[in-house]
């Protein structure tokens, strides 16, 4: 066997893949992005050959990194932008549209059309979420009625659906692996995650055949063995978790009350509520965290669909920054007597406001308003929406007398401002870890523990280390008044309905 394990990060702008030894360090790593389709306004889709290439140049560019070769995986961990949604054909193994992203908004008529016929409450009792494009289930259904003929092969079990783990695993078995985990199919608005199975009264109302599903096991499963010619030879692909599951893992959030905040692209907070799942009466999402060895966790989930995409949007659309590192040393330099606030609803608003409709904007804008105010405002925005979510999970599970930790991770971590700011405006301390990499560590460790040679749960959880503490330092006042001016920003975006 090996001595290392092969981490797969397949996220929505790149592909990552991270090779660790067996003390858990990084030996190698790889990344290479890929474009990003807006056919539409509102719509957002992946080439699924470019992911596939992605991948493959990552994790050869891991291993040469390293000095390593296949000889030295012992197994592979996969983690995945959820949600994104992919139907190919069996035979032939060819996608019959582009990848439907999970910020793509094209289905909210369905959504919609489903509210005003009164089911959104059947599909939160049965799987925790709510009625909104974000999710897989609406994406299938379009996919089904749009592409000629889809719906036809689809009944007659010609079509496969997945998401881009289910995608990965499918090419790198050869076609002989169609599964996926119980954390991306807790996404898909088919799964009751109380019997943790596909349900045919949620099939039947998505109009989705059975026969497109893959098989759901858990996450520490063992999904196949890659496809010899792909890397030289057959290696054993032992743990799969959606990216933000896969940080709770990575996180060591094994205890009910820790909460752990990514923060990439969108920002998802996910508190873990252990064997209870807790019904959110603020618009927070019921989730499955892990599920490992047959033993299901819950967790509570706030999704924010911008964070890290605001500072994309300053470098590639506006142009004000070279890179995304830019964006806090600009905002330190931005006229502390300006309140701009920016809302960045560019593909709707999330948790807890679930509003499909609405769309970006900027207030407090005056001929003084510059680039560092703008990057301050794109910063900020994800702090705000961060308190957002806390302020809904305290009134959700705080009443249980229960205390929270706080654990941060994701790229944007990296600026102190931010972090300084994120800790001042919720008003509790904020904990960086010294590996920023928990996604891809918790997909690592999934595959790792699994074939016996990373350590068990709770020796995993003292490895974990804090490199950083950011305690508030704002006056109430000030961060009262900040909130306020957020919240009459929020209010003023807020789609008509």
């Amino acid at each position: 066997m090996g001595s290392h394990i092969l981490a797969i990060d397949q996220g929505t702008t790149s592909s990552r893949a991270l090779v660790f030894d067996k003390a858990m360090k990084v030996a190698g790593q790889g990344q290479k992005e890929f474009a990003q389709h807006f056919p539409q306004s509102g719509w957002v889709e992946h080439d699924p050959e470019d992911i596939w290439e992605s991948v493959i140049s990552s994790v050869r560019s891991a291993l040469k990194r390293a000095r390593l070769s296949a000889d030295d995986i012992a197994a592979i961990g996969i983690t995945n932008q959820r949600e994104t949604t992919l139907v190919w054909d069996r035979k032939s193994g060819k996608p019959i549209h582009r990848a439907i992203v999970w910020q793509d908004r094209r289905t909210s008529d369905i959504c919609n059309a489903l509210k005003s016929a009164g089911k959104e409450s059947l599909v939160s009792q049965k799987t925790g979420l709510l009625l909104d494009p974000y999710f897989s289930g609406t994406k299938i259904k379009w996919l089904l009625d749009s592409v000629e003929g889809a719906r036809r092969r689809a009944e007659a079990g010609e079509l496969a659906f997945g998401t881009m783990d289910t995608y990965l695993i499918w090419r790198l078995t050869g076609g002989a692996v169609h599964a996926t985990d119980a954390t991306n199919a807790s996404r898909t608005l088919l799964f009751d995650i109380e019997k943790n199975a596909w349900d045919d009264e949620l099939l039947a109302l998505m109009d989705v055949p059975a026969a497109m599903l893959p098989e759901v096991r858990d996450c520490d499963g063992d999904f196949g063995r890659t496809d010899a010619a792909i890397f030289g030879r057959q290696i054993p692909i032992r743990g799969v978790a959606g990216d933000q599951h896969a940080a709770v893992i990575g996180q060591a959030c094994f205890t009910p009350g820790m909460i752990k905040s990514t923060y990439g692209t969108g920002c998802f907070a996910v508190l873990n509520t252990g064997d209870t799942q807790v019904r959110s009466q603020n618009r927070l999402l019921t989730t499955i965290a892990y599920r490992l060895g047959g033993k299901t966790t819950y967790a509570l989930e706030g999704s924010i669909f911008v964070a890290g995409a605001a500072v994309q949007w300053l470098r590639d659309g506006l142009k004000i920054i070279g890179k995304a590192s830019d964006s806090g040393r600009l905002a330190l330099g931005a006229d502390p007597k300006q309140s701009v606030y920016l809302v960045p609803a560019f593909v709707g608003l999330g948790a807890p406001y679930w509003d499909a409709e609405a769309r970006g904007a900027m207030f407090g804008l005056t001929r003084n308003t510059g680039p560092e105010e703008l990057a301050r405002a794109a910063l900020e925005a994800v702090c705000y929406q961060t308190a957002d979510l806390l302020d809904a999970m305290h009134k959700d599970w705080n009443s249980r007398g229960a205390a929270t930790v706080l654990r941060v991770d994701g790229g944007m971590v990296a600026s102190d401002y931010m972090m300084q700011f994120l800790a001042d405006i919720l008003d509790a301390p904020i904990d960086r870890p010294h590996m920023l990499e928990t996604t891809v560590l918790g997909a690592a460790w999934l595959a790792g523990q699994a074939i016996g040679m990373w350590p068990d749960q709770t020796a995993f959880s003292r490895s974990w280390a804090l490199e950083h503490q950011f305690v508030p330092e704002m006056d109430e006042a000030v961060r009262n008044e900040k909130l306020a001016g957020w919240h009459d920003a929020v209010s003023r975006t807020i789609s008509e309905r």
